[in-house]
């Protein structure tokens, strides 16, 4: 059972716990709207406890009121209208910022000093998996806007978020096993943006680490 004792604790380890567990989850409760529902806020509540718990800032409460909140209603709202465009489209508009000033808060927490705790490395990982999910909601805008941008094996057409969540995750991580395409311009264009931010965070994380070794070596 995840606690607020825990959460203050590893608040980065428990997210990203979380975020796997929402992933092999999804598809068992893939028939279930309650079950997607339920899903999707919980995973929500936890990114939003995770951030609060790395980085108390009034910008966050900020973002919680203004952003996590309504992310959170849509979420339930996609759930039962999950064909719906005005429904996909506005959710997309609160849950991508919510998850990239989510992921710019676990790397402030990562780079905030010059110690890398235990928590602090499960942080590499999560502020992974939360860019990879606002990029899947990025693709869903996408998708309404410019209708067809992507293909699948059953061809082109609207793909179900989860296989833009599975985009999302062998995009940014280089992976491209190329199952679900960007066929339009603009998608495109998106997928692009993608694969640099992948490239980006791997080379920032391990450039972290190349130089908290050689600041402790130089204080030896």
């Amino acid at each position: 059972m995840i606690t607020a004792h825990t959460v203050r604790q590893h608040p980065s380890a428990v997210l990203l716990v979380m975020q796997l567990v929402a992933v092999l989850s999804y598809p068992f409760l893939d028939g279930s709207v309650a079950g997607r529902a339920v899903v999707g806020v919980v995973q929500m509540s936890v990114v939003l406890l995770a951030a609060w718990a790395v980085r108390r800032t009034p910008a966050l409460s900020w973002v919680a009121v203004l952003l996590g909140g309504p992310a959170m209603v849509f979420t339930i709202f996609e759930a039962l209208q999950p064909s719906t465009a005005w429904v996909v489209l506005v959710s997309a508009v609160f849950h991508v910022p919510f998850y990239l000033y989510v992921s710019y808060a676990m790397i402030r927490y990562l780079f905030h000093d010059d110690k890398v705790t235990r928590d602090e490395l499960y942080a590499t990982g999560a502020a992974f998996t939360v860019v990879a999910w606002a990029f899947a909601y990025v693709y869903a805008a996408a998708q309404v806007v410019w209708p067809d941008s992507f293909a699948g094996l059953g061809g082109r057409g609207d793909q179900s978020w989860f296989e833009l969540l599975y985009l999302s995750f062998t995009t940014l991580t280089s992976v491209g096993l190329s199952d679900i395409v960007p066929i339009g311009d603009h998608a495109r264009s998106l997928v692009m943006v993608e694969q640099v931010a992948g490239v980006f965070y791997v080379a920032l994380v391990v450039a972290r680490l190349v130089g908290l070794n050689a600041i402790r070596h130089s204080r030896r």
